[in-house]
């Protein structure tokens, strides 16, 4: 009998390694769906009105937010981030909502600003480096940038 099958499985034998590799190394290539920061909730917000909501109002909607302005503590942030990791790749941010809960004098909000990722700009933390606008220079353009740019006249300008 076990003759009888494998003789049968033969002509199938190459399909069904490919399939099974196949099959492999789809499972390998899983995405995988991160939320991270603040559970965003847009009927939360709804709630939130301007001239009409108090600080400890939100705070009872909202919860505490994610960070809070450092100069006046005027501007609440919340949060929110999702991330796509593909195998074994370093995740990517593909989505992000801020929402920003600006407050007067009063602990009243004053306005809700609403962000996304194409509002903001990557800064990375780890290397302390922040792109900048502008182009990079290389060493002879940092030397012959600078020729015909003084003006030999200008300290004799100066005692005038």
């Amino acid at each position: 009998m076990r003759q009888r099958l494998t003789a049968l499985l033969a002509p199938f034998k190459s399909a069904i390694i490919a399939s099974v590799i196949g099959a492999t190394a789809l499972a390998g290539c899983s995405t995988e769906i991160e939320e991270r920061g603040y559970v965003y909730d847009q009927r939360d917000f709804d709630q939130i009105k301007p001239g009409l909501t108090s600080e400890a109002e939100v705070t009872a909607i909202l919860g505490s937010p994610s960070t809070v302005a450092t100069v006046d503590g005027d501007t609440w942030f919340y949060i929110s981030s999702t991330f796509e990791k593909l195998m074994f790749y370093t995740p990517e941010e593909v989505d992000r909502k801020v929402v920003a809960i600006y407050f007067d004098d009063t602990k009243t909000v004053e306005d809700v600003g609403y962000y996304g990722l194409e509002d903001g700009q990557i800064i990375d933390f780890r290397t302390r480096k922040t792109p900048t606008r502008g182009k990079e220079l290389t060493v002879l353009g940092q030397i012959f940038g600078n020729l015909g740019r003084f003006n030999q006249n200008a300290p004799a300008q100066q005692g005038r």
